[in-house]
């Protein structure tokens, strides 16, 4: 506890538990005030209990506040930030975190578990990225954080290996992580001029999502064991660095924490050409299948041993 972020504001999504409660506890106790959002739902969104985010925001102390709401809405995330304004001043830092999982194969998936996900998992991210954003840029023009500008505003979105790979029946989960990810790039485009970062993480760590994977194979079982092992508090770990005076140059950036492992991810870029001809296909498979991303599922290719 080195009072590192004394004086932010931040919100930080799907805070009662797992991930994002290591996240909150992780920046309370470098000095920041936070919102505790979550509204207690079970791992596929329903049910919700509002004793989730008012526990934790209790045992968080004074510096943490709850919001036991649902954050998929515009309305929510406008409530959010009046929150974080009427009660520390302003919002510097925000942390998407929230998400649901409702699994099945793209033949049997029901499209209003479909519509759910993208809009707990992605398009809650956006609506409280639009409100927060534009109370920092004006932040930045008042002199919150100092007479030499404003360098305090950090969005973090929390996505997953699973929009990067894919894995088998995650169509809604994935195409949400990824599409977050595309989110966390534009974000950080439009918000350079105003010194305000957004980075994506993809983390390894036990969640309720790791605890409920059911293994198909050896390879799934021997990754959940791994999983089981490894603490959230090395992903708020990143996100405090990430947040910090150091990481006010860091923007744009998908980055992958497993345990004391930080990954810098690669972003899609073209890697090879060719002219297209009457026969495409043919010299599609003749010329760049050497090339070609196989069908290795996230779970496969993070089999190995972390470092803890």
């Amino acid at each position: 506890m080195t009072g590192l972020l004394d004086g932010r504001a931040a919100i930080v999504t799907g805070a009662g538990r797992g991930i994002g409660r290591a996240i909150a506890e992780s920046l309370v106790a470098e000095g920041t005030s936070v919102i505790v959002a979550d509204n207690g739902a079970s791992i596929g969104g329903e049910d919700g209990d509002p004793t989730v985010a008012r526990e934790t925001a209790a045992a968080l102390g004074k510096k943490a506040i709850a919001f036991a709401d649902s954050v998929a809405s515009p309305g929510a995330a406008t409530s959010l930030v009046e929150l974080a304004v009427k009660n520390f001043g302003g919002i510097d830092i925000v942390v998407n975190n929230a998400a649901i999982l409702r699994d099945a194969f793209v033949f049997r998936a029901d499209p209003r578990d479909w519509d759910a996900v993208i809009r707990n998992n992605l398009s809650a991210a956006f609506y409280l990225i639009n409100a927060a954003s534009a109370v920092m840029r004006d932040q930045g023009k008042t002199g919150r954080g100092g007479a030499g500008g404003y360098d305090w505003g950090r969005i973090v979105n929390i996505v997953s290996s699973a929009g990067l790979y894919g894995n088998l029946g995650q169509a809604a989960y994935a195409s949400a992580k990824a599409g977050l990810f595309g989110l966390t790039r534009v974000t950080a485009m439009d918000l350079a001029r105003a010194q305000i970062t957004a980075n994506a993480i993809a983390p390894f760590a036990r969640t309720r999502v790791t605890d409920i994977i059911q293994p198909a194979n050896e390879a799934q079982k021997s990754y959940k064991e791994r999983a089981l092992k490894i603490g959230a508090h090395h992903v708020a770990n990143l996100v405090t660095a990430l947040c910090s005076p150091a990481g006010k140059g860091i923007t744009g950036q998908l980055l992958g924490v497993r345990g004391r492992e930080v990954f810098l991810f690669g972003q899609p870029r073209p890697i090879a050409r060719i002219e297209a001809g009457a026969s495409l296909a043919q010299d599609l498979s003749a010329k760049l299948a050497d090339k070609f991303t196989d069908l290795t599922t996230d779970l496969e290719a993070f089999n190995t041993e972390p470092l803890l």
